[in-house]
């Protein structure tokens, strides 16, 4: 055999040593849609074990990519291809790095020879992704591909996570090179623990022994869910009786049933406590900044977080533990250890002010969901939806009243078990969240089900991608809250009125959609099963055929009021009043 026959032999190309990196640093599944230059990459995801999931919609991929970083710890990648494919998957970098969630982008680009030409899908990808990333590179050579994979998965889960890209040219895809010239590195380990100033410590426990009003606030993924924190969070504060505040994705950190949950009296409870435990929640829209009326003028803030830049951003904390939520928790519950049998009163006050909330709005949600008009109001439709879920089900939930009901509608009991907007309040990741969740639960949760609830306009952001649920059969449940539109939609008079007047670019409003679309036949052209429902009893029956049918996904389509909306409260989850 010659020389060049035995180089060849030899030989590895990009695609190879990308993917054997990844697989190096423990990567485990790949979303994406190939074409020119990266289907090779696909091809050789697969050879080595990369499970890849092919997608209608690169933005849908991205945000799948992220979800499935939130369930296991650990970034997924998402594959595109050039110039527009990477476009798309920015809403995805964007998301995940809002979110904290850990994501690595992948992008094919133009050869290297034909920079600053006008080659085929040529765009400055690298400088792109920078403003959406925590690193953003091409490597080098082929044979540094290794170093720049590592770099991007330890700098995707260290700190604060988020997004990392990383650009492929065609021709560094294909290139063969001596394998014995690659080098690939060790699996990044996780990031080690980091430790809050043991003084601080002593004087976050001291406030919060001196509080009459005290309160937890549980985070969003960015923070206690996806720190994996549920056991030494549940211990501190069953330990001394702290009520506590989930943030919608922190939900089930602690069970929504604990005793010690006082989500049904939010408002009530940010406005008056005076001691508040902030652990890895942002005081951002979502807690409306930390400022009054919202809060309490004069509160004391505990804050914990693991990016110290996020420290006293908008409200100067009373006490700064920066660190990680698990090691920080852990150095709380043994100073409250050390001080003894400390706990508050659940006889108190402040707790009775507390359950009398609950009680109240418990009594409002119950009245409205026993509402059997037609159409369904919100309440009504969720109770029927609430009462067929599996307690230990991921939800997947997304819209306008449709999420914002949700939080309170459809309990957590477990953590990492709610995908949501999130804070970036992103419409449209409903279909790519349920499908990571699927793919997550049939790898290592089999018997648990994915339930996708959603408003009609958040499905069309990226309805298509049932295809892609059923094509893998996933049994997803998707559920859609028909109101006709988008917040609120339009009646079937108000409709035909319109279409008989004018043109219906003028008389049909912007919030409005087509009246009493039949998304449930979407579902049906791909093999799957699909319902339509109006009343409680209908929906019930549906609700009942889709958890009990576990080889196929479902859509059932629940008709709602286009004049519903939430019950009234005292202040929203969005700054402004929404029309």
């Amino acid at each position: 055999m010659g020389k060049a026959s035995q180089k060849e032999m030899n030989g590895v190309n990009g695609a190879t040593v990308l993917v054997r990196a990844l697989k190096q640093q423990g990567v485990e599944y790949m979303f994406g849609i190939v074409g020119v230059p990266v289907i090779e990459i696909g091809l050789a995801a697969q050879l080595e074990g990369i499970k890849f999931i092919s997608m209608r919609n690169e933005q849908a991929a991205s945000y799948a990519a992220s979800a499935m970083g939130y369930l296991t710890k650990k970034p997924a990648v998402c594959l595109v291809v050039s110039g527009p494919g990477l476009v798309h998957a920015l809403a995805g970098m964007a998301n995940a790095m809002e979110n904290c969630w850990p994501l690595i982008v992948i992008g094919g680009s133009c050869d290297t020879d034909q920079d600053a030409m006008g080659g085929f899908q040529e765009y400055p990808q690298v400088d792109a992704a920078r403003r959406y990333t925590k690193f953003s590179a091409r490597p080098s050579s082929v044979d540094k591909i290794p170093f720049f994979v590592e770099k991007a998965v330890r700098e995707s889960t260290y700190g604060r996570p988020g997004a990392c890209y990383l650009d492929i040219s065609g021709d560094m895809i294909v290139q063969q090179v001596e394998e014995t010239t690659v080098r690939y590195l060790p699996a990044c380990p996780p990031h080690p623990l980091i430790f809050a100033d043991p003084k601080q410590v002593r004087d976050a426990v001291r406030l919060i022994m001196s509080a009459e009003k005290p309160l937890s606030k549980l985070s969003l993924c960015a923070g206690a869910a996806y720190a994996q924190a549920e056991n030494e969070i549940g211990q501190l504060l069953e330990m001394i009786k702290l009520p506590f505040l989930p943030t919608p994705m922190g939900k089930g950190v602690v069970s929504d049933d604990s005793r010690l949950c006082v989500s049904a009296a939010r408002s009530k409870a940010l406005q008056e406590a005076d001691v508040i435990l902030l652990i890895g929640a942002r005081l951002n829209w979502m807690l409306h900044f930390g400022a009054p009326p919202r809060f309490n003028s004069k509160v004391m803030i505990i804050q914990v977080d693991i990016c110290l830049e996020e420290i006293g951003n908008n409200c100067k904390p009373a006490v700064a533990l920066a660190g990680d939520i698990r090691a920080v928790t852990q150095q709380l519950i043994g100073e409250f250890q050390s001080q003894g049998l400390f706990k508050f009163n659940t006889n108190s006050p402040w707790w009775s002010t507390l359950k009398d909330k609950i009680d109240e709005n418990f009594q409002n949600v119950q009245e409205m969901s026993k509402d059997g008009t037609v159409p369904l109001n919100y309440y009504a439709a969720y109770s029927e939806v609430q009462k067929a879920l599996p307690v230990d089900c991921i939800v997947v939930n997304e819209g306008s009243n449709t999420m914002d009901i949700g939080r309170t509608m459809l309990p957590n009991l477990y953590p990492r078990h709610r995908l949501d907007a999130g804070t970036f309040g992103t419409m449209g990741v409903g279909i790519g969240f349920a499908l990571a969740a699927a793919i997550y639960c049939r790898d290592y949760q089999p018997k648990k089900r994915v339930v996708c609830v959603e408003g009609d306009s958040a499905f069309g952001f990226s309805g298509m991608e049932v295809e892609t649920i059923a094509r893998y059969r996933l049994p997803v449940i998707i559920v859609i809250f028909n109101n006709n539109g988008i917040s609120f939609g339009i009646k079937d008079e108000m409709w035909e009125t319109a279409e008989k007047t004018g043109d219906l670019f003028l008389t049909v409003p912007p919030t409005s959609l087509q009246p009493n679309t039949r998304y449930e036949k979407v579902i049906e052209a791909f093999g799957g099963k699909g319902y339509f429902a109006r009343t409680k009893e209908e929906l019930q029956k549906s609700m009942e055929s889709a958890v009990n049918d576990t080889k196929y996904p479902s859509i059932i389509n629940v008709m709602i009021d286009p004049m519903a909306q939430r019950k009234t409260q005292e202040f929203f989850w969005l700054t402004k009043s929404k029309m």
